[in-house]
């Protein structure tokens, strides 16, 4: 487990290498279609060619968006890497235990390209790690120190980021563009963030202007760290509110037609294709549980991030629990990731993140 394998056509032709991975989904996840074996030289290219990526989108070393991922897996060239920047500490998520072997070469290789720019490297590959049969590992910093506040600005707004103790790496930055499309709708309005996490929809909207906005996340810790959020971009606390509660409980009650616009965005439901039709029950249950009680004119932003449903699965899902609500809906937008979550032309599972826009009438 971890090891480089060879792969060879039937008469002997080398087609690559890759990691071998023999108690997960994917035995051996490719990374070079060359000859020769990938060494020191070969991962500073790919990690420095992924930072290239990101500077030019002005993602990097920008004082209102320094928060972005670096790597993105497949979608870099790197397939079992995760790696997202937060100011100038990189969270790093190994999910083979290939990859976790290499973190040495790669500390060197981020340093490299990343320059001043970089502060410190935490990994946190012990839950990834442990699903796709890795050795035992622990989080930790690998190399220099931990930040005395652990701040991140994103198109001007600010967030505490948990790496330690959050989700993923401390924060779902795949979610950027549409928080920012949300911030326009929100003016004047009323609005409801279901899944809430530690508030990133709900920061955008208050600072666009909404007269209210409502976080609702089953977790405590999150929403905590949410009302912080809130202070710390020096926003009007009483035009916040956090609700602890079941999403889907609460979508049952009287009180969706109260709000102007409703974000669901909830944590995937369907990491394996095996898992797709419970997946699609899920998504169909919490839009039809929306959209019975959604007043007309109201918007619905909603979100799938779920690998394997795509598109028009999630679409038509969206759509079988408008009819059954017996409700008009118009799509007015239809969101993806953003450009730091970038998706291989040959591996089009990596366009994970789906969402819908929708006016409700």
């Amino acid at each position: 487990s971890g090891d480089w394998v060879q792969v060879c056509a039937n008469k002997g032709a080398i087609l690559g290498w890759g990691h071998y991975s023999p108690n997960a989904s994917i035995a051996v996840r490719m990374l070079s279609f060359d000859e020769q074996l990938p060494d020191d030289a070969w991962w500073q290219h790919k990690i420095a060619q992924a930072v290239e990526v990101r500077k030019a989108l002005d993602l990097v070393g920008n004082e209102d968006q320094n928060a972005c991922r670096i790597v993105h897996a497949e979608g870099d060239g790197m397939p079992g890497l995760i790696a997202d920047l937060y100011g100038t500490v990189l969270v790093v998520q190994c999910h083979t235990p290939g990859m976790h072997r290499t973190l040495p070469t790669l500390i060197e290789a981020f340093k490299l390209a990343l320059g001043d720019g970089l502060s410190g490297i935490y990994d946190k590959s012990a839950k990834t790690l442990a699903k796709n049969g890795g050795e035992a590992s622990t989080d930790g910093w690998v190399w220099g120190l931990a930040p005395e506040q652990p701040v991140a600005t994103e198109l001007g707004h600010r967030f505490l980021i948990d790496w330690e103790r959050g989700q993923k790496t401390g924060f779902f930055l795949d979610q950027r563009v549409n928080r920012d499309l949300l911030g326009k709708y929100s003016v004047g309005k009323k609005v409801l963030n279901v899944f809430s996490y530690t508030g990133g929809f709900s920061i955008y909207a208050i600072k666009a202007g909404a007269t209210e906005v409502h976080s609702l996340d089953s977790s405590r810790r999150a929403l905590d760290v949410c009302e912080d959020n809130v202070k710390l971009n020096g926003l009007d606390v009483d035009k916040h509110r956090t609700i602890q509660e079941d999403a889907l409980e609460f979508l049952k009650g009287d009180t969706l037609g109260d709000y102007d616009i409703v974000v669901l965005d909830p944590p995937a439901f369907a990491k394996r294709a095996s898992a797709r039709h419970a997946a699609v029950q899920g998504y169909k249950r919490i839009n039809l549980r929306a959209l019975e009680g959604m007043k007309p004119g109201s918007l619905l932003f909603t979100f799938s991030c779920s690998q394997a449903v795509d598109d028009a699965l999630f679409s038509n899902t969206v759509i079988a629990a408008a009819i059954q609500a017996q409700r008009t809906v118009r799509i007015l937008h239809r969101l993806h990731q953003p450009p730091d979550h970038p998706v291989s032309a040959f591996h089009p599972e990596g366009s994970y993140l789906k969402g819908l826009v929708l006016r409700v009438d």
